[in-house]
């Protein structure tokens, strides 16, 4: 930035902010740096974590407080870190989780309730959900439950399926709270079996915050049956008093801050001026510096973006932009003013003036439930909101309708009124506004007795979501009367800019409001609103026919309004019954549900863990923020951090690679590529088919090319895309399984099972059905993404590497097993390189294989090049395009079925996308197949494989590896024979389910099948029968949404190929601790918190005495990856086994005296007291043979049932999960806390998998969701409103350690309840369209796919476009 510019601004600033409670001063600040890295890098507070960088997750979130001179009183703001911008907090105190408590002082309420509440597993994304907690607290210290789960909108967490953390902290509520056990009659929330610990009888309330209900009541009296998981009297009491004061001299004098400031960077300049006047005057000598209130969009748009704006102004804390008055027209409020300011005063004005002059009020504070989350409407500003000019702004439409001015200035023009009208958004992104005008204030009218606004959005996700479309409607009618006297109607999401539809405004004016109105509206509309079927976002079809829905809303919702105002005679017709659910608003009941559980038997030891609710191990580091992930570690002396250099083709030959320019830039040091790599740049996990580095072509997307090295994440990631390089397309390009079909591109062998005689059985069948279906894949949206720390140590070219990795073992050998004659990758044996894993923050699978890119990359340029530490922490778009998802299926079937529903032959073909090269697809295909039966008994099957190689980013594990693809067809066809045969899918169900004794198609005898039991149970349980027909009560009195309910049986097969082994690792001390190393890693799981549970009972002692530390190779060899569910039956029994060798030597010294008395005895008779273990599945006949289709593919099956109850609204394709309840056989649960959360988290991502998670792909194979913006993982409103979740019990497991089994992977596909509950309900609507019989609908169930299944008048105007006559946006891998 030349100086000439900023001339009349002095020299660089000082920054001057507070971090829990320490004063910071920094006189070299970068203003590019954003707050998140300050406070990882300078100050090294490293519990706020960087998820996904565009303020989408929330794992950043901190407190951020501040003075206020207008309101006189200290603001408390959940703030995104990874948005704030640095020079943004001068004059501020910021609070990180640090700041509040931790294990060596005191634990904050907040963070003690959430760690005993079990609602922290993997733990990354818990201190951003403290912290909102928190805020909450200091602005409410007793919320309701409305603001404690809006509190949560901007927060995400993948592992506990949310309902645990909302448990923890319902006790902070107004009506949850809890005595804190000073009641005189004991804790008022401690309740079991009805009654308080005393005895007396309480309000039904259990002492998990549970509330009695129907579904318990006919259990809690059984023998050993528990649904307490927590004890909320052991928490402390929350005393407000105790909470830091805010700094006293940020507290500045009424006058203000009256010295301008000014940062300067390496390219950017960042002024925050002391008055009004001086923004006027640098807008007009530099009119392109950009204003920056909240950063919520410049901020991705600089990271996400590349958009570079080298002087940005700040004016956010100026009184003239900073304020609101009412005046006799309205409110105008100051063009700073937050959207969380704006929601406040709006909401006032609601409670306390008429009705009828806050309409428009009431939609704006409506439309901001669903705008961003709490973090951005925090800093986020109206005047930022409306000059951005987003096409998809939740505001502007219902702006434009209402006819709003602003007032803009400038320093030569003065200032003027601009009324908001259709031309104020002239193009993309473009205002009224000339380059000098700043915005100063937003006028909001009252509105009229005769005029009423209601406005509209669906989004693919309800809360913190960017709109598909939106709408504003505003209409006033001549008085007395339903003639419409004006009308204005706005959209977002259906042009370059936010438009109003006045062809069709003009047309309406004089008509009167009735049934003739609707379809002259509807009609004028879609002249009004056209898209091409090529449209960007694509949907064009579901777009048009929201624009119709919406209206149709706001008719009937008009029209009852006018009934209680307009005299009868002038409204003959009244909005019938079936169609008033239409015009109700959203509105969620708090989250609740019961977890049921078997308790320890009486007379178990109380040192004996095993069985016991006990918390994560790590739960309390993790809520402090203590607890240490891979790019949490300080940097070592010299270290450079890594950017890597992605290919921007799908297929292409590599011309050249240029890195002079990245050479060049500020911090840089080397450049690598294939040519430094030492040995052999091939690579894999199984088949050798990929490249460490891109050599002489692309083969998708996002490949690896090459990687920048330099002294900061910055400068490295910067300098990467500097690199530039020259491809030359090649021929076919692969994207789509049809591509591959079409090419015949397959990887080999193409698997097949088998069995009984189909020809014959399709012949002597009733009917046949033939289906063509698609599930997509699936973003495993790990929050800490792919992470490493190489760090060679020159002395024997040793090698450490700290990453965030399940499969220490493949990262160790990806870097040293030969292939073949060639040399390994780095030249160097196994036993140089030790791989270390403390604890990741979710992998779900995807860090099984696809670490290793990260990890190879970094460990060739540390080696090779470098020859010092080497850091590579990937973003959060970065990771998307580069590690893979869950495979993207496609199923051809045919099914022959008898009258009755009972199946006699299956047909399918399944293919899946496996990307570009082999990885575990195969084996993910094989999984596929043997579960091509899902839970049903078929004596005729056929089931062919197909493993399509295309140009994407290979695909690869993911939690459930190929289940959920295979039972989603299976599922579908049963469905669809329920249809065929006219009987209910619960009894096509009961007919084909498998039982006792029972022979798979693969020719594996089921043993101890626990099937029924669990789905009679979960039918009992629900109360399925009589809920069914309140359903169908519902649906005959609805016409525009519908309920739906179903019921699903699951099985699951436990064991994976052949690394069905695992060891572990004994140390005692003299002391008596034990050190306790497996090959296990921890991801959230609580495998180690089990591994300690197992070791406890195993060696007689505490849990306090037993520390696991980590996994590292150099301590437990040659481990299987923790993967398939089976890493606590594997490592357990490892473990088992060598405390038992520990425990057997100190036999001799056990007849006197404590556990460290023997271990000392010991110890001085020189007795090791170390011992290792080692296991593998001993299962008579493990193992088998696709190709002769016999054997034992699985050392046991996992069984479960769930029955879940949707709404949905048939005109916008919105939801509502109402209720599931789960029964799930684990067995005899080592750890039910942990177990319940398991099950729940996996049902989560399930829903997820089939109702929202979409990935979008152009037809050039680019990932367009590369991110939470676009690709929406479920939320805390997203889970269903109540959640029952009930442990077997009385089925123990003789096959896993301790009578237990898996519980990771198989509640995943519980979640196909939803699914085909969403499925019932459309089914229903469909039906009052006269639409009966089958009908396709793929996965996931989005709104898109929903709406336009609930086929009405209103898709009818927008039949789709012929494929093949339009290049598309998006396709479908």
């Amino acid at each position: 930035m030349p100086d000439t510019e900023t001339a009349g601004v002095e020299g660089k600033s000082e920054l001057v902010f507070f971090v829990n409670g320490r004063k910071v001063v920094d006189q070299d600040v970068d203003p590019e740096m954003t707050l998140l890295t300050y406070l990882r890098t300078k100050l090294r507070l490293t519990g706020a974590k960087l998820g996904c960088g565009e303020g989408g997750c929330g794992a950043c979130t901190v407190m951020v407080s501040r003075y206020s001179q207008a309101q006189r009183k200290v603001l408390h703001l959940a703030v995104n870190a990874c948005l704030a911008p640095i020079c943004s907090l001068h004059g501020a105190a910021v609070t990180t989780v640090e700041g509040i408590g931790s294990t060596r002082t005191r634990l904050h309420p907040v963070q003690e309730r959430i760690a005993k509440a079990h609602g922290s597993q993997c733990g990354f994304c818990t201190p951003g959900i403290v912290m909102s907690m928190y805020t909450l607290l200091r602005n409410h210290p007793i919320p309701n439950m409305d603001q404690l789960e809006a509190a949560f909108q901007g927060n995400l967490c993948r592992c506990t399926g949310y309902r645990p953390i909302l448990e923890g902290y319902k006790t902070f509520t107004k009506f949850q709270g809890c005595c804190g056990g000073m009641a005189g009659s004991g804790c008022c929330r401690h309740v079991q079996n009805g009654k308080s610990a005393n005895g007396q009888v309480t309000n039904g309330q259990a002492a998990n915050g549970n509330t009695g209900n129907g579904w318990i009541e006919d259990v809690t009296h059984a023998a050993q049956v528990s649904t307490e998981l927590f004890q909320v009297s052991e928490f402390r009491p929350l005393d407000p008093t105790q909470e830091p004061i805010f700094p006293p001299e940020l507290m500045i004098s009424e006058s203000g801050d009256q010295t301008t400031l000014k940062f300067v960077g390496e390219r950017v300049t960042w002024i925050k001026p002391a008055t009004f006047k001086e923004v006027l005057e640098l807008k007009t000598r530099i009119s392109h510096a950009k204003l920056v209130v909240g950063n919520s969009e410049v901020g991705v748009e600089v990271k996400l973006k590349n958009c570079e704006y080298p002087l940005i102004i700040a004016p956010g804390h100026l009184p003239e932009i900073n304020f609101h008055r009412y005046t006799e027209h309205g409110i105008t409020f100051g063009a700073g003013c937050t959207l969380t300011y704006l929601n406040d005063t709006l909401t006032e004005a609601i409670a306390d003036l008429p009705e009828h002059q806050t309409r428009l009020f009431a939609a704006i504070v409506e439309m901001l439930r669903w705008f961003a989350g709490h973090q951005i409407r925090n800093v986020g500003c109206i005047g930022g909101n409306i000059v951005t000019a987003s096409p998809i702004s939740d505001l502007n439409p219902i702006l434009l309708s209402a006819g709003c001015t602003v007032t803009v200035a400038s320093h030569q023009g003065g200032s003027r009124v601009v009324r908001m009208g259709h031309d104020f958004f002239p193009g993309y992104r473009r205002t009224a506004l000339s380059p000098q005008e700043v915005m100063v204030s937003l006028d909001l009218p009252f509105t009229k007795e005769n005029e009423f606004f209601l406005a509209y959005k669906q989004a693919r996700r309800r809360d913190d979501d960017i709109a598909i479309v939106n709408a504003a409607f505003w209409v006033r009618f001549e008085e007395e009367t339903n003639v419409i006297q004006d009308i204005a109607l706005s959209f977002g999401g259906m042009a370059p800019t936010t438009v109003m539809a006045r062809n069709t405004a003009n047309r309406l004016v004089g008509l009167k409001w009735d049934n003739d109105l609707l379809p002259e509206a509807c009609s004028s509309l879609e002249d009004d609103l056209p898209l091409p079927p090529s449209v960007p976002g694509g949907m064009a079809e579901f777009r048009r026919t929201l624009t119709t829905s919406f209206f149709f809303k706001f008719f009937l919702s008009v029209q009852q309004r006018l009934n209680l105002k307009v005299p009868f005679y002038l409204l003959p017709v009244d909005v019938p019954p079936t169609y008033r659910s239409a015009c109700s608003l959203y509105h969620r009941e708090p989250s609740h549900g019961t977890q049921m559980y078997q308790e320890v038997p009486e007379g178990q030891a109380r040192e004996d863990a095993v069985g016991r609710p006990i918390m994560h191990l790590s739960a309390l580091k993790q809520v402090t923020g203590e607890a240490v992930y891979t790019d949490d570690m300080p940097p070592l002396q010299g270290e450079l951090y890594l950017g890597l250099v992605l290919s921007k083709k799908a297929h292409a030959k590599i011309l050249s690679i240029d890195p002079s320019a990245a050479l060049q830039m500020p911090g840089v040091e080397m450049f690598v590529s294939a040519k430094d790599v030492p040995g052999s740049n091939v690579t894999g996990p199984d088949v050798m088919d990929e490249e460490i580095f891109a050599s002489e072509k692309v083969t998708c997307v996002g490949q690896v090319v090459g990687a920048v090295l330099a002294d900061t994440q910055a400068h490295a990631q910067r300098a990467a895309k500097s690199v530039v390089v020259q491809y030359d397309d090649l021929e076919p390009k692969i994207i789509t399984i049809e591509d591959a079909i079409l090419h015949q591109s397959f990887f080999h062998p193409i698997n097949k099972i088998e069995k009984g005689n189909l020809e014959e059985a399709f012949q002597k069948a009733d009917q046949n059905i033939e289906g063509e279906l698609r599930i997509g894949g699936q973003e495993h949206f790990y929050m800490e993404t792919c992470a490493a720390i190489v760090v060679p140590h020159g002395e024997d070219v040793e090698m450490e590497i700290y990453c965030s990795t399940q499969n220490p073992k493949m990262t160790q050998v990806s870097l040293t097993e030969p292939h073949q004659d060639t040399a390994n990758a780095l030249g160097i044996p196994e036993n140089r390189v030790v791989c270390r894993v403390k604890r990741m923050g979710e992998v779900f699978g995807g860090k099984q294989t696809r670490s290793c890119v990260v990890s190879s990359v970094g460990a060739v340029a540390a080696h090779s090049r470098a020859q010092r530490s080497v850091r590579i922490m990937l973003d959060r778009n970065e990771d998307m395009m580069i590690t893979g998802t869950r495979h993207p299926f496609l199923g051809r079937y045919k099914v022959g079925f008898m009258n009755d529903g009972r199946v006699v032959a299956l047909d399918i073909s399944l293919y899946s996308n496996a990307g570009n090269s082999a990885d575990l697809s195969i084996e993910v295909m094989e999984r596929s197949l043997l579960h091509s039966d899902g839970g049903y008994t078929i004596p005729n099957v056929r089931a062919v494989g197909y493993v399509c190689k295309t140009n994407t980013v290979s695909n690869t594990a993911f939690r459930a590896f190929g289940g959920p693809q295979a039972l989603y067809f299976v599922e579908s066809w049963i469905s669809d024979i329920a249809i065929k045969c006219g009987i209910s899918q619960l009894k096509v169900r009961e007919i084909n389910m498998n039982r006792e004794g029972d022979l798979t198609h693969y020719n594996m005898k089921l043993e101890r099948c626990q099937m029924e039991r669990c789905w009679q149970e979960c039918l009992k349980k629900s109360d399925f029968h009589n809920r069914h027909r309140q359903v169908n009560m519902f649906n005959g009195g609805s016409r525009w949404k519908k309920r739906g309910l179903a019921a699903i049986p699951i099985k699951y097969g436990i064991a994976f190929g052949t690394f069905l082994e695992a060891g572990a690792l004994v140390h005692v001390y003299t002391d008596g601790s034990v050190l306790l190393t497996h090959g296990g890693t921890e991801m959230g799981q609580g495998l180690h918190t089990k591994m300690v549970q197992v070791a406890s009972r195993a060696l007689r002692i505490p849990t306090s005495k037993i520390h696991i530390s980590e996994t590292s190779t150099n301590t437990v060899p040659n481990t299987s990856p923790t993967a398939a569910s089976v890493s606590s039956d594997l490592n357990g029994m490892a473990v088992k086994l060598a405390c038992e060798t520990i425990l057997q030597r100190l036999e001799p010294y056990m007849g006197k005296g404590s556990w460290e008395d023997w271990v000392r005895a010991a110890y001085f008779d020189r007795v090791s007291l170390s011992a290792t273990g080692f296991y593998r599945f001993s299962t008579p006949g493990l193992g088998y043979d696709m190709q002769k289709n016999e054997g034992r593919p699985y050392n046991y099956f996992c069984y479960g049932a769930a029955v879940s109850e949707v709404e949905i609204d048939c005109l916008t394709g919105d939801h509502t999960v109402l209720r599931t309840d789960i029964v799930m056989d684990v067995g005899d649960s080592l750890n039910p806390a942990i177990d319940i959360g398991q099950i729940e988290g996996a049902f989560v991502q399930g829903y997820g998998l089939f109702t929202m998670e979409e990935q979008v792909y152009s037809p050039d194979g680019v990932l367009y969701s590369r991110g939470p913006g676009m690709y929406k993982i479920p939320g805390f409103a997203d889970i269903p409103v109540q959640l029952n979740v009930s442990l077997l019990r009385g089925a123990p497991n003789d096959k896993a350690i301790f009578s237990s089994k898996a519980v990771g992977e198989p509640p995943l596909l519980l979640a196909f309840s939803v699914f085909f509950a969403i499925k019932d309900a459309i089914s229903s609507a469909r039906a009052d369209a006269g639409l009966k019989g089958v009908f396709r609908l793929d996965s996931p169930a989005t709104a898109e796919r929903i709406r336009m299944a609930c086929q009405d008048q209103f898709t009818a105007q927008f039949p789709a476009a012929e494929p093949g006559r339009f290049t598309p946006w998006a396709i479908r891998l």
